[in-house]
């Protein structure tokens, strides 16, 4: 357990698009799993995307995220058990559209995914290790119920030339967060993906965003790899789809190394 039994919750966010972010929320959370934590996945994506790569199929989507932020139902009754042990998800579908609108006169209509989450587990239900909500690439009320409901911000960014220009911007978001909606909100860490060692700009965006943000940037670097894209047209994780290659290696030193910043985190607030 994370935290003396508390759930650690992680926004994996950039609003840029195209970055990872639901491959990362996908195959962090199996490889978190793997290594033995209880992991939740909340898709807050109105695609969905998360919930089709974790094999959950559209039509069997009958409680999800929409059910919980705007008509009140338990983490508990919307969270669906997927082929990984260890390993939950709340679907997302079409009609989280329409969450903006349909809240925008409600009582907390930016908390409902934090008091959702504060509830769960009080029925003596399963309790998770670690929640990674998976953020649509926007600023919206979606993403702000994410970074209002969350401890830290995981942040997966692409090694490429507009990289840094979507983390600025992301950045000043969560500071934003910070001053209106949730004043402990940090960044728990950058990961970068999509890295291609034969490409020099890789190479150079890498060490551009090592030398800006430091240690908070992940040590494991997510290589561009084709088993990883091909795993979510099977409705499977990258770990699931092919352990051996690249791609699923490269997510579980991640795992690891989320694991033991926490675990370091720990240590120093107690010390």
């Amino acid at each position: 357990m994370s935290e003396a039994g508390k759930t650690r919750v992680l926004a994996v966010s950039n609003q840029k698009g195209g970055v990872g972010k639901t491959t990362t929320a996908i195959n962090l959370g199996t490889a978190l799993a793997a290594i033995g934590e209880k992991v939740l996945i909340v898709d807050m994506d109105p695609q969905g995307n998360a919930s089709t790569g974790l094999g959950v199929p559209r039509e069997t989507r009958r409680v999800t995220i929409y059910d919980v932020v705007v008509d009140g139902r338990s983490v508990d009754d919307a969270a669906v058990q997927t082929a990984v042990p260890g390993l939950w998800i709340i679907p997302a579908d079409a009609d989280m559209s329409g969450v903006e609108i349909e809240l925008s006169q409600a009582d907390r209509r930016s908390f409902r995914l934090r008091d959702a989450l504060a509830a769960q587990g009080r029925d003596g239900q399963t309790r998770y290790d670690y929640v990674l909500i998976d953020c649509p690439p926007s600023l919206n009320l979606l993403t702000l119920n994410a970074m209002a409901a969350a401890d830290a911000v995981l942040v997966p960014l692409q090694c490429e030339f507009f990289a840094l220009e979507g983390l600025t911007q992301l950045m000043k978001t969560v500071d934003m967060v910070r001053q209106s909606l949730n004043p402990a909100l940090e960044i728990q860490g950058l990961v970068l993906t999509m890295y291609d060692r034969r490409n020099a700009l890789s190479g150079q965006v890498a060490n551009d965003v090592r030398a800006h943000f430091g240690e908070k940037v992940y040590d494991s670097v997510i290589p561009r790899n084709v088993r990883v894209s091909e795993a979510p047209s099977f409705g499977k994780p990258a770990l699931i789809y092919d352990l051996k290659c690249a791609g699923s290696q490269a997510y579980l030193r991640l795992a690891r190394e989320v694991v033991a910043r926490e675990r370091k985190r720990r240590e120093q607030l107690a010390a």
